[in-house]
């Protein structure tokens, strides 16, 4: 409220006169609250004619409260040379309907004995919106998260919003009047930077720069600085705006984890990607050294990446144990926790290892553990500092990132390990597999020297079908692995082992001549009598071994496999238990090879070759899924013919693809046969060679059998391992699209013993994965294996494909199965591969069994009737499902 004194008028005319000319609008009411004088500014501001105003009450203006605005203030005198001006603003409504927002002034004048109340009323519109702007763009400002700051020409700051106090900890009092420099600069922000920006002010009115910037605290803050400045109409500088927006995360963090994201969808070897990762820290956090380190299973440390640290000081700590007194990364894995050593040269636990540190100016190290899915501690991530101090917030967050860069990098390699380890490595013995068998003879070869000799022993189990098939094949698998611990008691640290796969092994001997190798394989044939305890039996081990010598015998890897081989099954003529060497006279074995290939198609032209099938059941209800048709030869000479020798023999001697087509006609005739007898069957799996699917013919002939049968596509699943696509030979992948396309099932054998399947099986045409019976024998006790048969399962889950196990055994490997979601189960635990009269009988217990304890459930349910549900209604459903029952059965 203003208040001034108003001079006493002694010509009333005069002073009307003065008002009229007045630039604000001036209106005079009387003691009755009459309007008794309206100038021309008056009009202008309520657009209305002073005739249509004058003796009018002043409400007719919107000043209806004009006399409280008016009354005397407490203890005012009435007199005529005092009184007091009111001021406030109000909001008039125009003639036109629009509206004027007015500043009001009220005076009381007193003279002649008559009292009057002069308003004096200015238009101040404009100045409020300016205002109400105003304070708006401050509000915005304020609720930004980017910080806004404005200076003067001298870069003095003159106005900080909300944000810039969150970002950078300076209340708007203690930023004014400061420069910006002197605020948000440090130790680490570049001067080259600032200069740019300093330009593009003067040169182009702003710009734009990264800069690493300091808070209140200390800590470094990235931030996107936008500059711009306002000039006057002269050109010069009047002020500079600056918008400032924290990028620590979003912007360095993310190019950190969008680089090495790359670098492992490039398929980087690891120590490379530890490297770019470091050097990547290293440009966002100048004050650093990084490292990483991989600790393997066996607690060692083994350096993968820290650039800036001296070579000599990485190589120091390979193969070092972590524990409790290693350093900041031993620490720190040991316990899996972070260890900050803030003070290196004093710390305890880096007595042993400081010296080098040290030497390179390095004060301080704090090292984070990073831990694997399983919560394994699988490395470390550590900062290096060159004084002695804590990490910082940027320092905190970064580390965040990396430790999971890094979680993601190690856990690929010890995954790519793993593969390896299934493509080289027998996953049952752990020894090296056929494939890198070759490998291993040949590079044995090569380093043989002039002179020298080396081995090669070919090792076959005796009797092993029989353990098969009395005692199962975990009985197998254990007889297998027991054999392999045998094998390796008895050779040297130079000697080779592996397994070519079923029961035969082969050894390496390096540098040893027929002498020596007769020596080891006595004693191998000694180790490995002691009879085998499985359960409550003694199970007879023996080996037969035939022996080939380079190069007395052959001088190429394939040869010598062959005389081994060769030998081997002289000692097996020669009573098994033995071992024989190759000799020229072997030759005649060869003949009997042939003479087996003979007896092999005489086979398949006679219709000699059976069919046996194992049933497939659905672990959600145990009915039955389907049958896998299973070859079997019985040769009147040669007795009962393992499918793990004949089936080699047929794809050495070109007949495996006769045999596959006869496997498909022969169980397709079955299936007919069946069917016509009322016995329900949905499916029957045949598996085809890969040489199959290069028949251009293949779709065409699977489908005439089939018509030859009365068949729809559906009941026929053809199973093919990866072979089938591992070249990608467009006609082996034409022929299964048009497989699928007219019906026919596929299914991957084998699935999880090969690796490259894994990057082709989202583009395949397939309907099942078949879980291989190598991983069940532990998957109840080893995490390795379950974790094995969890993934296949979740993978055929993601691409809806029937995920089915084989060489289920037990009840807990079923029930198991069925919790992970395995869609079918095969195996021993139901029945072995049977004749088909045999199947047949097996089917019809088998649905008999299910259809009593359907009925059990049955009765159990009907013992509790619903309400209003009367004994014959009961009686009456219960005959009706027992018909249904007995028309399954």
């Amino acid at each position: 409220m203003l208040e001034h004194d108003c001079p006493v008028i002694e010509d009333p005319d005069f002073l009307l006169a003065a008002l009229e000319r007045a630039n604000d609008a001036v209106v005079i009411v009387d003691s009755d609250l009459r309007v008794s004088h309206f100038n021309a500014a008056a009009e202008l501001v309520w657009g209305l004619n002073r005739t249509e105003v004058l003796g009018r009450h002043v409400g007719c203006l919107g000043l209806e409260d004009l006399q409280q605005h008016s009354a005397p203030v407490s203890g005012e005198t009435s007199g005529d040379d005092a009184f007091r001006t009111r001021s406030s603003e109000i909001t008039i409504k125009r003639k036109d309907g629009s509206r004027v927002r007015a500043a009001l002034s009220l005076s009381r004048v007193e003279a002649g004995g008559r009292t009057s109340t002069i308003a004096y009323v200015r238009d101040i519109t404009a100045e409020a919106d300016r205002r109400a702007r105003s304070a708006l763009l401050s509000e915005v400002a304020d609720r930004t998260n980017r910080a806004v700051v404005v200076t003067d020409p001298d870069r003095r700051i003159v106005y900080v919003n909300a944000a810039f106090a969150g970002m950078f900890g300076y209340t708007p009092e203690e930023a004014t009047g400061r420069q910006l420099r002197e605020l948000i600069a440090g130790r680490h922000t570049d001067p080259e930077t600032l200069a740019r920006l300093r330009r593009c002010i003067d040169e182009e009115n702003g710009g734009e720069e990264e800069v690493l910037a300091y808070d209140k605290n200390g800590d470094e803050i990235w931030v996107s600085a936008n500059v711009k400045a306002f000039r006057n109409a002269r050109g010069q500088v009047k002020y500079m705006f600056a918008l400032l927006t924290d990028i620590t995360e979003t912007r360095q963090l993310r190019s950190l984890q969008q680089l090495i994201m790359n670098a492992l969808a490039d398929e980087i070897p690891l120590t490379d990607i530890a490297d770019r990762l470091c050097r990547r820290v290293e440009e966002i956090a100048p004050d650093v050294v990084s490292s990483l380190l991989h600790i393997d299973t066996a607690g060692l440390i083994h350096p993968l990446g820290g650039p800036s640290l001296p070579e000599d000081y990485s190589r120091a700590l390979d193969g070092v144990a972590i524990g409790p007194d290693i350093g900041s990364c031993g620490s720190a894995a040991y316990y899996g926790e972070a260890v900050l050593a803030q003070d290196i040269d004093t710390d305890p636990r880096w007595q042993p290892f400081k010296t080098r540190p040290l030497e390179v100016g390095l004060r301080a190290c704090w090292s984070t553990p990073i831990k694997g899915k399983d919560g394994r501690v699988i490395g470390t991530f550590a900062f290096y500092f060159r004084e002695c101090r804590p990490p910082s917030r940027w320092h905190q967050r970064i580390v965040d990132a990396c430790v999971h860069l890094g979680a993601l990098a190690i856990e690929r390699k010890e995954a790519r390990a793993q593969i390896a380890r299934l493509a080289y490595y027998d996953t049952l013995t752990g020894l090296p597999n056929r494939a890198r068998l070759r490998d291993m003879i040949a590079e044995a070869v090569q380093a043989c020297p002039a002179g020298g000799h080396v081995a090669l022993a070919f090792l076959d189990v005796d009797n092993f079908k029989d353990v098969n098939d009395t005692l199962g094949h975990s009985a197998g698998d254990e007889l297998l692995v027991e054999f392999a611990q045998r094998l390796r008691a008895q050779i040297q640290p130079g000697d080779l082992l592996g397994r070519l796969g079923g029961d035969e092994f082969v050894i390496v001997l390096p540098n040893r001549d027929a002498s020596e190798a007769s020596t080891v394989a006595s004693r191998i044939t000694e180790a490995v009598s002691t009879p085998l305890p499985i359960g409550t039996r003694q199970v007879p081990m023996s080996a037969s071994i035939g022996i080939s010598i380079y190069p007395d015998n052959a001088d190429d890897i394939d040869t010598l496999i062959q005389q081994a081989d060769a030998a081997m099954y002289k000692a097996k003529r020669a009573g098994r238990s033995t071992y024989r060497f190759f000799s020229a006279d072997m030759d005649r074995l060869a003949e009997q090879r042939l003479a087996h290939s003979a007896a092999l198609r005489s086979a398949i032209a006679n219709d000699a070759l059976k069919l046996h099938y194992q049933p497939q059941i659905r672990t959600s209800d145990g009915a039955i899924h389907g049958v896998e048709a299973l070859a079997r030869w019985h040769d009147p000479v040669l007795g009962e013919v393992s499918p793990a020798k004949f089936i080699p023999l047929a794809e050495e001697c070109g007949l495996i693809e006769q045999i596959g087509l006869w496997s498909v006609r022969e169980a397709c005739r079955q299936m007919a046969e069946w069917r016509k007898a009322g016995l329900d069957i949905p499916c029957v799996s045949v598996n085809l060679s890969p040489i199959n699917f290069q028949n251009v013919n293949l779709a065409s002939v699977v489908a005439g059998i089939l018509a030859d049968h009365g068949l729809p596509a559906e009941v026929l699943m053809l199973e093919i391992t990866e072979g089938v696509f591992l070249n990608e030979r467009s006609v082996a992948i034409e022929t299964m699209n048009a497989l699928r396309k007219q019906g026919v099932g596929l299914s991957l054998d084998d699935f999880g013993t090969g690796y490259s399947s894994l990057s082709r099986l989202a583009h395949l045409p397939i309907r099942e994965l078949k879980i291989d019976r190598s991983f069940m024998r532990d998957v109840e006790s080893d995490p390795t294996a379950r974790a094995i048969v969890t993934t296949v399962i979740r993978v055929g889950q993601s691409l809806q494909l029937t995920v089915v196990a084989e060489g289920v055994e037990t009840d807990g490997q079923r029930d198991l199965l069925a919790e992970l979601g395995c869609d079918v189960v095969q195996g021993f635990l139901y029945a072995r591969a049977l004749s088909p009269p045999a199947f047949g009988r097996w089917l019809l217990d088998h649905s008999a069994t299910r259809a009593g304890a359907m009925l059990r459930r049955v009765g159990r349910s009907l013992a509790r009737p619903p309400a209003g549900f009367s004994p014959h209604d009961a009686q009456a459903g219960a005959g009706s499902h027992q018909a249904g029952v007995a028309n399954t059965i």
